[in-house]
């Protein structure tokens, strides 16, 4: 059984992964309007991959008694700059979330919660993965001072991101990048 503080700090959490998808897509939309679909087929994919952690978090609180509440959704921005602010902001976002799992890892040990710590170990390594795509990703645009044949290069790449299977206990399977 879960213990109320932390059924409440994970009901924020699932809040914050659906905020991520509701990002993704507005990310989406802006690099659709720009005609850098590539980054739109990422950011649609990023998108589903919130969609699943919030599953994984709505089921890990069901199977611990616990229950899931889901809370109103900012609206997220709607516009950028450039390419290369779009990802400047994806990867601002990722250390967020990165900083929200290490709180509810804190959280966990505080309540000598080890089941909880467990089921938040894939997280904590999903977001290793996450930083580290974007950062790439970001870095390479910096290369290309996000203009030109490079930008292009690079919208094509991410366009050509495969859509990863989905297993509930493995996590992703496949090209995630």
């Amino acid at each position: 059984m879960i213990t109320q503080d932390l059924e409440n700090k994970f009901n924020q959490h699932i809040n914050k992964e659906i905020y991520s998808s509701y990002l993704y897509l507005s990310m989406a939309a802006w690099a659709d309007h720009q005609g850098l679909r590539g980054f739109s087929h990422w950011m649609r994919v990023q998108a589903m991959e919130e969609l699943t952690h919030v599953s994984r978090f709505f089921d890990f609180l069901t199977d611990r008694d616990g229950r899931a509440r889901l809370s109103a959704i900012a609206e997220p921005p709607h516009d950028w700059d450039s390419a290369t602010a779009l990802m400047e902001d994806t990867y601002q976002h990722e250390l967020e979330v990165s900083k929200g799992i290490n709180e509810l890892v804190s959280l966990c040990r505080e309540h000598s919660d080890h089941a909880a710590g467990a089921f938040l170990d894939w997280f904590v390594k999903e977001q290793v993965e996450e930083e580290a795509n974007v950062k790439d990703i970001l870095d390479r645009l910096r290369i290309v001072k996000g203009e030109g044949q490079g930008l292009l290069m690079i919208d094509q790449e991410l366009g050509a991101r495969a859509l990863p299977s989905y297993d509930p206990t493995l996590g992703w399977i496949g090209n995630t990048r």
